[in-house]
C-alpha cells in the first residue's frame, strides 16, 4: 500500500475512533510492515519509521479537531527534531504498534514520544518535537490548545 493510500486510510479510519482530548493526548496505530517499507536488509527502512510517526500525528489531528483547526486558521504543523533508536528490526508482513503520546510542551514546541511494539517488546522509541506555524511564525502551544477546545465546543 502507499503511503499516500496508507494515510488516507489513517484520515477515513479516525472518524470511527474516539475524540481525543487536547491535554494528555496518548493515541496508537496498528499497522504491518508492506513490502514498500523494506530496505535491502529485508526489514523495515529506518526512514520509514520516520513517515510511520507522521501517520500517528495524522490521527491525532484528525481525532482531536486540530485538522480542521488548522486549515480553518492556515496553520501547518512542522516537525523540528526527531530522534529513533531502533533496538530490532520488523520484518515483512510483521504486524506492529506505535503508541504516540504528547508528553509536555514548553512555550514553543509540544515533545512527543512514538514507541513501537511488537507484542510487549518495544522494538523502537523516538521523540519529536512539533510545532504548530501560522500566518506571523509559531503559535504557542497553549494558545493552540485553547483554539483546539474552543474549536471543538462549537
Amino acid at each position: 500500500m502507499s503511503l499516500i493510500f496508507r494515510m488516507l486510510w489513517v484520515i477515513l479510519s479516525s472518524y470511527f475512533k474516539p475524540h481525543l482530548p487536547s491535554i494528555g493526548v496518548k493515541n496508537s496505530l496498528s499497522l504491518r510492515v508492506l513490502p514498500n517499507d523494506l530496505d535491502i536488509n529485508m526489514h523495515m527502512n529506518n526512514g520509514r519509521y520516520l513517515t510511520i510517526c507522521d501517520l500517528t500525528r495524522v490521527d491525532l489531528f484528525m481525532r482531536s479537531g486540530l485538522a480542521g483547526l488548522m486549515m480553518k486558521k492556515g496553520w501547518r504543523p512542522i516537525i523540528s527534531e526527531h530522534t529513533m533508536n531502533y533496538k530490532k528490526g520488523l520484518k515483512p508482513f510483521q504486524k506492529y504498534q506505535i503508541h504516540m503520546e504528547v508528553k509536555d510542551w514548553d512555550d514553543r514546541v509540544f515533545n512527543m514520544v512514538h514507541t513501537f511494539m511488537v507484542g510487549e517488546l518495544v522494538v523502537a522509541e523516538g521523540t519529536s518535537k512539533g510545532v504548530i506555524v501560522g500566518r506571523d511564525g509559531v503559535v504557542p502551544p497553549d494558545h493552540v490548545i485553547d483554539a483546539v477546545d474552543q474549536y471543538n465546543k462549537r
